[in-house]
């Protein structure tokens, strides 16, 4: 079993190290949305000339970003965005506008808006909420890796002061970064979801006129936050101590020579 592990392990860093690798990761960390060149060269530990390289040599265009699949626009159907209830209020009133004879035609109407309201809201309210989730999180992981080239760079460092000085801050940038990313995510993990609600009319909204229409299916976070940010802390703690300890013994040596 320790073979087939190792085997596994070793062919990961064969093709890590292969030829062309790096250019493949990135470009399809392009593809994938993240089309700013100085986080794909930070990512990689590359210069931005490399980037821009890796990407020409995969058929990439940089100075052609493709857009970014967000919702600028929220959902709407038939007029009703589940935020305000004037789209309701339209809706009710043209219903009976065109069916004067029916004594029923504002029930009718409520009853038919309701679900779209309810399922349009709860929709529009959950994307913005993983959307801001995720940007929370791209900007933690930013700060996390930051931290690392932060650390590596002294080994390399003319000015050591000013560079472990940059590393300290980095780490602090990333401790208030991993608060900020677990602010953002609780709310996401609190919206109502879609799957296992009893509303049936609201689920055929959901189901015959939003996933219908081509928007992509939401569910809420599914994630133990104060756990995941103790974890982060830890790591990070944990890692940040054992280097002061290594920088400490650089400055006694550099005070002693």
């Amino acid at each position: 079993m320790s073979s087939t592990r190792r085997d596994t392990t070793m062919a990961a860093l064969r093709a890590w190290s292969a030829p062309g690798r790096r250019a493949d990761l990135i470009a399809a960390a392009w593809q994938a949305g993240e089309t700013t060149v100085s986080v794909l060269a930070e990512a990689a530990r590359v210069s931005r000339p490399t980037v821009y390289a890796d990407l020409r040599s995969r058929g990439i265009d940089p100075d052609h970003r493709p857009k970014e699949h967000t919702m600028a626009t929220p959902v709407v159907i038939d007029g009703i965005d589940g935020k305000s209830f004037e789209g309701v209020q339209d809706v009710i009133e043209r219903y009976a506008d065109e069916h004067p004879e029916d004594p029923t035609a504002i029930n009718t109407a409520i009853g038919w808006a309701q679900p779209i309201f309810t399922a349009v809201g709860r929709y529009n309210g959950l994307h913005t909420l993983l959307a801001t989730e995720e940007r929370a999180r791209l900007d933690r992981d930013r700060a996390l890796h930051l931290v690392e080239t932060r650390w590596e760079a002294l080994s390399t460092a003319a000015h050591w002061l000013a560079a472990h000085h940059a590393y300290v801050v980095a780490v602090d940038e990333a401790r208030t970064a991993i608060a900020a990313w677990a602010e953002q995510a609780a709310p996401a993990t609190q919206w109502a979801g879609f799957e296992g609600d009893l509303d049936t009319d609201m689920l055929r909204v959901y189901r015959e006129r939003i996933l219908a229409a081509g928007h992509p299916p939401l569910a809420p976070l599914t994630l133990d936050i104060e756990a995941e940010v103790n974890r982060l802390r830890d790591n990070l703690d944990q890692a940040h101590a054992r280097r002061e300890q290594l920088a400490a013994q650089t400055l006694t040596h550099a005070h002693s020579s």
